[in-house]
This record gives C-alpha cells, sequence and structure tokens, in this order.
C-alpha cells in the first residue's frame, strides 16, 4: 500500500522536480498540493503569481489544489496555527507525509521535521542534499520550463526578473548567487514538463517594485522578557503573470 502524502506546492521549479520524483518513485500517493496564498493580494507567497495561474498549474497535473490565506505578514504564531488547523483534515484522511523542495537549508529542515512530528507528520525531502548545478541540469533535460516571477535585491537586479531560466540565466548569475536560488535570491512559476498535461499559457505584465519590512527577531534572555533589534527595509522585483485562455 502506498503511503499518502501531499507535497509543499510553491508553483517554481523546486516543488515542480520534488514532485516529479515523488511520482517517479510510485511509493506515495500524492493527495493534494498544498500552497500558501498572500489572503491581501490572492497571490502565491512570495512568489508573487496569481491564484488563477496556480489554480491552471493544479488542474494540468491533475492532482487537487489546497490553499492556506495567511495575513500580509504573518507572524509565527499564526503561521504555525493556520498549518495546524489546514493539515488536521489531511490527518483524517489518512495522509502521513509531507513533501518539502528544499535542498539545504538546514535549520529550515530541522523546524519542519519538528512541527511535523508534533502533529504525526513525516518529512519527505526528495532534492535534499544534491548539488544545486545538478539539479538545474535535470530539470531542464527533462523539459520542465520555468519563468523568474520575483528577485531580491540583496542579490540580483530588475534585469533577473521576467527571464526563462535557461543556460544563458544561469550563465548570467553573480559567482555568490546559489543556481538554484536556496536562499531566496529568487522564486519561479513552472509553466511546462512532463508532470502538465499542457503548458499553462500567460503573458508578461508589468514588473514592480516593492519594499517589505524585515520581521523583528525576538532574542529570549531567558528572564522571560524578549528583545527586538530594528533590521532595515529589504526589497523584491516582482514581474506579473498574466494568464491566457
Amino acid at each position: 500500500m502506498k503511503t499518502k502524502a501531499i507535497v509543499n506546492w510553491s508553483s517554481g521549479k523546486d516543488s515542480a522536480l520534488a514532485l516529479y520524483k515523488i511520482l517517479q518513485e510510485q511509493q506515495y500517493e500524492v493527495m493534494g498540493l498544498l500552497t500558501t496564498i498572500n489572503s491581501t493580494q490572492q497571490r502565491i507567497s512570495m512568489h508573487g503569481v496569481r491564484s488563477e495561474l496556480l489554480e491552471k498549474q493544479a488542474k494540468s497535473i491533475g492532482i487537487p489544489l489546497y490553499t492556506i490565506e495567511m495575513p500580509e505578514m504573518p507572524n509565527m504564531e499564526t503561521y504555525e496555527e493556520l498549518m495546524r488547523r489546514t493539515l488536521d483534515p489531511f490527518q483524517q484522511m489518512g495522509v502521513t507525509s509531507s513533501v518539502f523542495g528544499d535542498i539545504f537549508l538546514e535549520d529550515l529542515r530541522a523546524y519542519r521535521e519538528e512541527k511535523l512530528a508534533s502533529m504525526g507528520f513525516e518529512g519527505i525531502f526528495p532534492l535534499w542534499k544534491m548539488d544545486t548545478k545538478t539539479i538545474i541540469k535535470e530539470f531542464l533535460a527533462l523539459g520542465f520550463k520555468t519563468i523568474v516571477t520575483c528577485v531580491h535585491d540583496r542579490y540580483l537586479d530588475q534585469k533577473f526578473v521576467g527571464r526563462i531560466i535557461d543556460e544563458q540565466f544561469i550563465s548570467d548569475l553573480p559567482d555568490e548567487v546559489d543556481i538554484c536560488g536556496e536562499n531566496g535570491e529568487f522564486h519561479t512559476f513552472t509553466f511546462d514538463g512532463p508532470i502538465f498535461k499542457e503548458p499553462i499559457r500567460f503573458e508578461i505584465g508589468e514588473i514592480v517594485y516593492r519594499t517589505y519590512e524585515k520581521p523583528k527577531p525576538l532574542n529570549n534572555d531567558n528572564t522571560g522578557s524578549e528583545t527586538c533589534h530594528s533590521e532595515p527595509n529589504y526589497g523584491f522585483w516582482y514581474c506579473d503573470l498574466i494568464p491566457k485562455p
């Protein structure tokens, strides 16, 4: 009997390749794609992709889509409570595994595994510790196509947003930027490849720049008090993708 799983679906390249690998293994029955949505903008969190395109992805893949509507800037307590409420019904469906496209961020994996274990779930990481150059080479060789929808201005400038990831894009990346954007340098929308019945059609809209207040980390000194340290704002370039029939 196959293990029932959900795939944490960002709409981008890493989650697409993770899903592909899970489906190829034939060990898991994927019960759904789970995506966090900005409740104000109705766009995929961080990626900035319209929810209509997300729905088209799920339809073309043929796996049910489930969304979690998050506030614009949720704190960790809000995020964790919403995740818990969302995962409870999956537990009733017999789902025991949650799949992620994470590659090498140890603290993020540890956080995910801790929270999942508290709810009776196991984290699955099909891309874990793979070389990111190998990942992008495999991704492109399989016929996946993806476009950059968002770049962090700390790492990349406007000229990188709205571009298809290909050999030229990879060649243009600065040496200090991870080729898969694993450190948050850029985010993508995958619109074609072996998991899709048909490509997702869209046209490129406007490119905009948005700034955000950096979350203030809490420093607990074990005395019951918590102190905050102010951090500079940070910004992202977004490329709007407009759905086409």
